[in-house]
């Protein structure tokens, strides 16, 4: 069944990624107690699980903040910040449902912006005098179905975009911030997205691709994308 949930129209099943929150959840936080032998458990439980995927969203966050060169002078508040992030990991199920999630995520986001402004400064100061210009969306830009095939998309601010069914085939995604953009059903055979910013495997997951399309070293090609 597992194998083929894509295939008997199950497709958000597929691209669903939990930072793997679930095991953390089972296995540290309750200690390997399995809510169906142990049903008691299985409210708190189920409340406790996105919390946790929140902090370890953060945390997969902050981690590719800290491994670009261009962050080094913020490398500090980032440490500081993940150590945090981790740290809230490990607390009881009690503290984490009274943890203000909401104010954290506001904390680390100013980090992630500022991560943000200065990787894609320096790809603007490199476009900086070339014919082409470069192209500015607001966060949640409406980009649903939006034809953008080959676009130079190097360095957009694409935070929150609505992707949804765009053509983004043969498209270069360089340093391109796509923190929470969506990207279903999105096509991106050919694109380049090596060095975007922020890009997670829940997102490739949703969209179409090929052979071609050019992924980050820690993302994999998703099963049902066409060789």
């Amino acid at each position: 069944m597992h194998q083929n949930l894509r295939e008997t129209g199950f497709r958000g099943c597929t691209v669903y990624d939990c930072f793997g929150a679930g095991q953390q959840v089972a296995q540290v936080t309750y200690r390997g107690q399995d809510w169906v032998q142990a049903p008691h458990t299985a409210k708190q439980m189920f409340e406790v699980f996105p919390i946790m995927r929140q902090l370890h969203e953060l945390l997969w966050y902050l981690t590719e903040a800290l491994e670009l060169e261009q962050t080094r002078s913020l490398h500090a508040a980032l440490r500081s910040a993940r150590d945090e992030t981790d740290r809230l990991t490990a607390l009881s199920p009690e503290a984490l449902l009274e943890l203000d999630i909401a104010a954290h995520r506001a904390e680390v986001n100013v980090l992630l912006l500022q991560t943000s402004e200065l990787v894609r400064a320096g790809v603007h100061r490199q476009q900086k005098g070339s014919r082409g210009r470069q192209k500015s969306y607001d966060r949640g830009a409406d980009l649903v179905g939006a034809r953008l095939k080959g676009a130079d998309l190097r360095g957009a601010y694409l935070r929150g975009a609505y992707l949804i069914a765009a053509d983004l085939s043969e498209a270069n995604l360089g340093s391109a911030d796509l923190i929470g953009a969506d990207f279903r059903d999105a096509n991106l055979s050919g694109a380049d997205l090596t060095g975007s910013l922020f890009l997670t495997q829940f997102q490739i997951n949703a969209a179409k691709g090929d052979a071609s399309t050019q992924l980050p070293l820690t993302l994999s090609r998703p099963p049902h994308w066409t060789a």
